[in-house]
């Protein structure tokens, strides 16, 4: 069985709607509602002890991308994360699982805002089955310490991609 991801909330290769944009709250220009989409999984390697999800804009001009969400230590009998998991006020994360920093500096999802008049970004939603229970991390802990530690424990991964643009 292939390991997959799908979404109720958009399609693959599909621009996403205004609910999973960044709100005014942040101060980017964006005017959504800052809801993480639903994301569901399947196929999972046997060995799967552990998932993480991550969301990433490679198109963002910063030379090195923009991370928009990252959740670990998502208990392995869990195949998926309802809409608007992200917020850190919903509480609606797995029991055990931790979200942790965003290169917007909190944990919690942010949603796309791209400078206006940019080219369509993409946004990997990326589910990792993981080979550990937990990744040895906090809250605190930066997006690249997390990709460090995926790299290592990684068994298989899924992605699917939102287009945004204004």
């Amino acid at each position: 069985m292939t390991f997959t991801v799908r979404s109720s909330s958009f399609k693959d290769g599909d621009y996403l709607p205004n609910a999973h944009i960044l709100s005014a709250d942040f101060g980017f220009g964006c005017q959504g509602n800052n809801q993480s989409p639903h994301l569901a999984w399947s196929g999972a390697p046997a060995a799967t002890k552990s998932f993480a999800i991550t969301c990433f804009d490679p198109d963002a001009p910063t030379g090195s991308g923009f991370w928009h969400w990252l959740v670990v230590n998502i208990p392995a009998n869990v195949t998926e994360l309802e809409l608007d998991a992200g917020n850190p006020k919903a509480a609606k994360v797995p029991q055990g699982a931790l979200q942790t920093r965003t290169d917007f500096g909190t944990p919690g999802y942010g949603g796309p805002c791209p400078p206006a008049g940019d080219h369509p970004h993409r946004y990997l939603f990326t589910v990792f089955a993981v080979g550990t229970d937990r990744l040895s991390v906090t809250a605190d802990t930066s997006a690249a310490v997390i990709g460090f530690q995926l790299h290592f424990n990684t068994l298989a991964r899924a992605a699917i991609m939102g287009l945004y643009k204004r």
